[in-house]
């Protein structure tokens, strides 16, 4: 039976560091909670604040065994750091990571999920619709890019990155969906709210009955209202200590 290296950095690293691995692995266990995870696939990545360095899943764990320390911090060009670090990390997995990262330096968290609803509407030809409050969040800032094969060539990564632009939420064609964030609770609460649309918009569609469709007045409107719900003070910072105790009560060991 494989066994997990075990390592603890708590007190070995900055006090900044530690708290982006302590949230990034309740992200990883919220990732398990709300069933997206992929078994050992996909990421979510987090920039330790004013540095180039990125935390990331060490490859071949399941996201229900991350934890604070054993998150592999790498450069932008995916090699590992601390040369004791007895992980590795999947390179190919982390082609969109360093794209996006590369390009948005002030949001620390990107969010990749390989979920049946984010592929489902993802490759509709319309993509996502303006069927439900949460439709309306992600339409307010959503970009997509097409599907290209596994996500290892690099000429990818350009094209990738000028589809993003400044977009929060991206579904990636016959792929899945990307979200960014300033923090990795609002990265995390973008992918809630782009998630539960794709889900409605499923739900919606199998009645095959015709829907009502949010007037694309309130989608140019809602940004704003959408950056007072779910991010800086009033949105992911207050969401987010809630997600963090409910972690703790289902996986007290995120935290070592």
């Amino acid at each position: 039976m494989f066994e997990i290296p075990k390592v603890s950095l708590k007190n070995k690293v900055s006090t900044t560091e530690w708290q982006i691995r302590v949230d990034l692995a309740v992200c990883y266990r919220l990732m398990v909670m709300h069933g997206w995870d992929d078994l050992i696939h996909t990421h979510i990545s987090a920039r330790i604040p004013n540095t180039e360095h990125i935390l990331i899943n060490a490859f071949g764990l399941a996201f229900e065994e991350v934890t604070a320390s054993n998150l592999v911090k790498i450069d932008i060009d995916g090699n590992i750091v601390d040369k004791d670090c007895p992980f590795e990390i999947n390179p190919a997995g982390f082609t969109i990571h360093s794209a996006v990262h590369e390009v948005r330096h002030d949001d620390i968290c990107a969010m990749h999920v390989h979920t049946n609803e984010t592929i489902a509407v993802a490759s509709l030809e319309k993509g996502l619709l303006p069927l439900s409050q949460y439709s309306m969040f992600a339409l307010a800032s959503l970009s997509y890019h097409d599907y290209e094969g596994l996500a290892v060539n690099e000429d990818e990564k350009l094209r990738l990155q000028n589809d993003l632009g400044t977009s929060n939420f991206m579904l990636l064609r016959n792929h899945g969906a990307l979200t960014m964030g300033k923090t990795i609770g609002d990265a995390f609460m973008h992918m809630y709210d782009l998630t539960r649309a794709c889900q409605i918009q499923l739900q919606v569609m199998a009645t095959n009955m015709k829907p009502i469709y949010a007037p694309q007045s309130i989608i140019d409107g809602i940004k704003a209202q959408a950056n007072i719900v779910h991010t800086g003070k009033t949105g992911g910072a207050t969401a987010w200590p809630a997600m963090v105790r409910r972690v703790q009560r289902r996986y007290p060991d995120f935290a070592n």
